[in-house]
């Protein structure tokens, strides 16, 4: 594995958590969210799990903290379902009063605190409206940016927007895997532009409160054509139009890419073109989330995408994604290119497995490998030119997996759901021994 002295001065070194999935959003006066609905509906979430209690992170913040000693940074992200619980209106002070202790925590240890703006919990009664799919969400989430923003601006290092706009928009809306778990090309289209939209206008916001060092965190995907014919490539082109172009290249201020607006404008909203300067509003740096590759063939017959993936040959993790460090190069590469740029985080990067702990120890060495060689795939992209600033492993702790419910353990440290005691995985020390000054 590289150590810290591979990397340029002043490279960060750290780990990502997100709010429901380790909170408990059952405490201290959260509000419910589209997630809670979505999992309490048979079939959605394997065992109908949901972020009730989560890794108790809300009472346990403080140990946690204290785990990423040796670290630079902490990504973390402010809830808004938590801080509004109807998503308007009524303020909840408790939920402010605990992010003030967080990042203050957090300050005490030296760490540096990366804050998220919105990592999926949209309170439930704006879904009631429509969620993502009406245009009002953007001033929504407006209000919400600068009330958090007034309370905890002043002490972060670095403020993202929105955690992976596709999984908000087209992962939700379109194939149904998360949160409101619609499959329809209306909404979709709706979705994935409304997103942005709330992006430009919480950017607007955070401007106009001076706030510094703002982004946004898009997940890639590494698209492969199944064969050199032209209908592969065709279907390749189609899902990286979808996945990775639509977001960066909007916000880069170039526009949504034509392979996607083929199936996707006859769906858009009245006048989307007019917002597309808002959307593009000057950013400060990028958050690039990256796990996977998927195989792309063409299916004909099928309606728009008309595509499907195919299985690989790799070595895949406990979810089944095959694990491909060559893309995440690429891709920090490509957004450098795409953004002129811009400097770049990688912002989440892990792997799932069954992780259990035998006397006392979790022996992960899978993900040693990973990491390591993740790593090695971020010193080439800057070797290659690309200014990246940092890395997060994704993520401290296993927590709450999304549609997955909690069997997929993604963390450095092993969670005992029953118990909530916390045991650093083989890869955390071997982690900490190489970022060690």
């Amino acid at each position: 594995m590289l150590t810290r002295q591979d990397f340029p001065e002043g490279f960060l070194f750290g780990a990502a958590t997100a709010a429901y999935q380790i909170e408990g959003h059952a405490h201290g006066g959260a509000g419910p969210t589209h997630w809670d609905t979505f999992a309490a509906t048979p079939g959605n979430v394997k065992g109908a799990e949901n972020g009730d209690v989560a890794c108790d992170h809300y009472h346990r913040y403080e140990e946690d903290l204290d785990l990423l000693e040796g670290f630079d940074a902490y990504r973390f992200s402010t809830s808004w379902a938590r801080v509004l619980p109807e998503g308007r209106g009524a303020v909840n002070e408790e939920g402010l009063d605990y992010y003030d202790r967080l990042v203050d925590a957090m300050l005490a240890r030296g760490l540096k605190p990366f804050q998220t703006l919105y990592h999926w919990e949209l309170p439930a009664a704006l879904a009631d409206l429509g969620g993502w799919r009406n245009r009002d969400v953007a001033g929504w989430f407006g209000d919400f940016v600068e009330i958090i923003t007034k309370r905890i601006g002043d002490r972060v290092h670095g403020v993202a927007t929105i955690n992976e706009p596709w999984c908000v928009s087209f992962l939700s809306h379109f194939l149904g895997v998360h949160a409101p778990g619609m499959r329809d090309i209306r909404a979709t289209a709706r979705a994935m532009h409304h997103v942005l939209l709330a992006h430009g206008t919480a950017v607007e916001r955070l401007r106009g409160l001076g706030q510094e060092n703002v982004g946004i965190v898009l997940n890639f995907d590494h698209a492969e054509p199944a064969t050199e014919s032209p209908e592969d490539e065709a279907a390749r082109a189609r899902a990286d139009a979808i996945f990775n172009r639509w977001f960066l290249e909007a916000v880069c201020g170039k526009g949504y890419p034509a392979e996607a607006l083929v199936g996707l404008e006859p769906h858009m909203p009245a006048g989307w073109q007019d917002d597309m300067a808002a959307i593009a509003a000057p950013i400060d740096w990028l958050g690039v989330n990256y796990y996977t590759r998927h195989i792309h063939a063409a299916a004909p017959g099928t309606p728009w995408p008309s595509g499907t993936s195919v299985a690989g040959h790799l070595a895949t993790t406990q979810l089944g994604w095959e694990i491909y460090p060559e893309g995440l190069k690429h891709f920090l590469l490509r957004a450098h290119d795409v953004t002129g740029g811009l400097p770049l985080y990688v912002t989440e990067n892990g792997m799932a497995w069954d992780d259990r702990v035998v006397n006392g120890a979790v022996t992960d060495p899978v993900r040693e490998e990973f990491i390591a060689a993740h790593l090695a795939a971020i010193r080439a992209a800057i070797d290659g030119g690309a200014d990246v600033r940092g890395f997060f492993y994704w993520s401290l702790l296993d927590n709450y997996e999304w549609a997955e419910g909690y069997e997929p353990r993604f963390g450095l440290v092993h969670v005992d759901y029953e118990t909530q005691a916390r045991t650093p995985k083989q890869s955390y020390h071997a982690l900490r021994r190489a970022i060690a000054r």
